[in-house]
């Protein structure tokens, strides 16, 4: 089949979304099928035999991240073209219309690769952008990989939120929830990564159950294992976009400080350099913790590899998690998680198996399960040798692209009867 993927924003290591790009696309290659990606920036990382397609962005926060490739361009009017306008504009001033701009582009550019040969198939990951359904009037099959919809974001974000005019403009930044929404209902199907995650769809959607099919993600589990290195004692790593409300930075921070004058213990945060973050910064000098936190900045994977490896345990403290990463990640190394039962982490990480889970916005509860881990060594061995056997045994790319592949066959078939068919849920 000739597919073509559309990717809004993210490399692999700017979040889950891209990950998810590189290594299905990389099985769907491997399988015999022509992909093709159509993506913003941060422009993602593909795999050898996949082409993508690299659109422009105009927003302010690809100003703030290339000032001078974005200033330099051949036609200075480009700048006023209404599509760019509009979206540099309404992102300076914290409204995102990243999904929807970037939909209006990459329609123009799959209708030249269209044209040039037809595709069978589009598939979105996240994205949701109005420019999906003028896809579908060449009479392509539209699916769509939902990871959680933005109501989650929004929720939590708004709840942390301080004082009204920060809760509104939290309300604002998530504005393409009702687009997602209204696109969402269009599709032919929908691919979500966990069973929590097609909850959250139903839910925020008013989509049947029936109507979506669960695959899970994978883990490339040779490049993610266990490997003979010294731990550093009583390390704790954390993984992810600590900026993000959702991910639950805040209450680790509250954890720690519950911890900081009965236990020794130091943090290793991978994300971006501490220069660039506001969240953890502040907290850590307010609670007094800035002996205690290291930052890593922008890690390869190798890199993340060996700081996996080297730690003594993983905290994914996440209010919600449409699958969760990092807490897998950190299981295919070897490693303990002390994570919360927000989402799919449940689906992910076994309690008192390869784990300790603890309640959503807990933060005694989260010092609790890490000064336990701390204390037991016996514990993390155990635990952590039972994670790395759990991912091997049920998440794997390949399994993900053949029940991907699947999907594509259910609703590409030639009878319009069968194919209306909803997509059996898993």
């Amino acid at each position: 089949m000739r597919l073509c993927f559309l990717m809004y924003h993210g490399s692999m290591y700017s979040g889950g979304q891209g990950i998810y790009l590189h290594y299905l696309t990389r099985e769907l290659a491997h399988l015999g099928h022509e992909v093709h990606v159509i993506a913003g920036p941060p422009y993602p990382i593909m795999a050898e035999g996949v082409q993508v397609h690299r659109l422009e962005s105009f927003s302010w926060l690809r100003y703030l991240e290339a000032r001078q490739e974005f200033l330099n361009r051949p036609n200075p009017l480009e700048f006023f073209y209404p599509l760019n306008l509009i979206e540099f504009t309404t992102t300076r001033v914290g409204i995102v219309p990243l999904m929807f701009t970037f939909s209006l582009r990459a329609v123009a550019k799959f209708q030249e690769l269209h044209r040039h040969k037809p595709f069978d198939l589009v598939h979105d990951n996240q994205g949701l952008g109005i420019g999906l359904l003028l896809m579908k009037s060449f009479g392509v099959p539209l699916v769509a990989t939902i990871h959680q919809p933005l109501s989650v974001d929004m929720r939590n974000a708004v709840a942390q939120a301080e004082g009204s005019i920060e809760k509104i403009r939290r309300v604002i930044y998530h504005y393409p929830l009702f687009m997602q929404e209204f696109v969402a209902r269009r599709l032919d199907a929908i691919i979500t990564v966990s069973e929590a995650s097609a909850g959250m769809v139903e839910l925020a959607f008013d989509i049947p159950r029936a109507q979506m099919k669960v695959i899970y993600n994978g883990i490339d589990t040779e490049m993610f294992r266990p490997l003979k290195m010294s731990k550093e004692h009583n390390s704790i790593i954390y993984v992810g976009n600590s900026e993000d409300r959702n991910k639950g930075a805040v209450y680790l921070l509250q954890a720690l400080r519950h911890l900081r004058d009965s236990t020794d213990y130091h943090l290793i945060l991978v994300d971006r350099p501490r220069q660039q973050l506001k969240l953890v910064p502040r907290l850590s000098r307010r609670y007094g913790l800035d002996t205690r936190v290291r930052f890593t900045g922008r890690l390869t994977t190798p890199q993340l590899v060996r700081h996996y490896c080297r730690a003594q345990m993983s905290v994914c403290p996440s209010l919600y998690e449409g699958f969760g990463l990092p807490a897998a990640e950190a299981m295919a190394c070897g490693l303990p998680v002390v994570a919360t039962s927000g989402g799919a982490l449940p689906e992910v990480v076994e309690d008192g198996v390869t784990g300790i889970l603890v309640p959503p916005a807990d933060s005694r509860a989260l010092a609790e399960a890490m000064d336990n881990l701390m204390r037991d060594a016996q514990l993390r061995r155990r635990m952590g040798h039972a994670g790395r056997q759990r991912i091997l045994e049920k998440f794997s790319w390949r399994k993900a692209a053949l029940q991907t592949e699947a999907v594509y066959q259910q609703v590409c078939q030639p009878n319009p009867a069968a194919a209306s068919e909803p997509v059996a849920a898993s």
